[in-house]
């Protein structure tokens, strides 16, 4: 088995630092992981720190899944690349992850918001809507509380459909991303491309698999999880938080390739 590189190294600690922080300070999850732009809690800082936070306990095996594809794939690509290289590449995967991740959040919102144009509702009036606590908008017997939304929906007169709308676009702005698992899925297409004939295996599959088949055979295993609500290198959740996947595999995909085309694949940066 390959020793750990430096950079791979680093990352590791990195993200553990992160990840005890953060389960002694639980707070810290509103501060850096990273929400839709419109949200109250959207921080710009959180475009590169959500990259370093992992589910909390009791799910350790979000972290400790992508830390051992770090580890596996990881020290790999940075013993041929070098340090330098390896972490503009991994970095760059996690930010194409994140950025796939807003643009589907970004063409879902469009899409629900459309259907409620009609209520000619202000900026400010739907900035409010789609950051209330909807768990607090309605008392025990269903009824909706008095207050700024309720009077700003009985104004424009908003119906059941409408406000269904209306609380699945807040859904996407106050659901928040956090992982590695972009940057990995980067990892993991690069890994293919540098070493294709590589035979890999899960667990659950005994028999070794090439790389240039077992990686993509592992992203549409993943994506389709995806849409159920579980992952193999992820924290779970909704079939959108998976497109972040998708993305850094693309991310990384398109990077070797420009690499490969112009011959900058086997230069090192250091």
């Amino acid at each position: 088995m390959m020793n750990m590189t430096p950079v791979v190294k680093q990352l590791l600690i990195i993200n553990i630092i992160f990840f005890i922080g953060s389960q002694i300070v639980p707070v810290s999850y509103d501060y850096l992981m990273m929400y839709y732009p419109e949200s109250d809690n959207f921080r710009v800082w959180q475009i590169i720190t959500h990259m370093f936070m992992h589910a909390p306990l009791p799910n350790f095996a979000h972290i400790l899944f992508n830390m051992f594809a770090l580890y596996s794939f990881g020290s790999a690509l940075e013993h041929f690349w070098g340090g330098k290289k390896f972490l503009f590449f991994y970095i760059s995967c996690g930010l194409g992850a994140a950025l796939l991740h807003t643009g589907v959040n970004y063409l879902q919102l469009q899409s629900l918001l459309s259907s409620v144009s009609d209520l000619n509702l202000s900026k400010s009036e739907l900035h409010l809507i789609l950051n209330a606590d909807y768990s607090s908008l309605f008392d025990a017997s269903g009824k909706m509380v008095q207050g700024d939304i309720a009077a700003i929906l009985n104004k424009v007169h908003c119906t059941q459909e409408q406000f269904n709308a209306l609380a699945q676009s807040s859904a996407i702005v106050q659901s928040p991303v956090l992982g590695a698992s972009g940057a990995i899925y980067g990892l993991l297409t690069a890994f293919a491309f540098m070493f294709p004939n590589a035979q890999l295996g899960l667990m659950f599959i005994p028999i070794p698999i090439k790389a240039k088949y077992f990686v993509p055979g592992i992203l549409a295993i993943d994506l389709f999880l995806g849409f159920k609500g579980s992952s193999l290198f992820g924290s779970g959740g909704t079939g959108i938080a998976h497109f972040a996947h998708v993305g850094g595999a693309i991310t990384g995909f398109l990077m070797m390739w420009y690499w490969k085309k112009n011959q900058f694949n086997n230069n090192r940066w250091n």
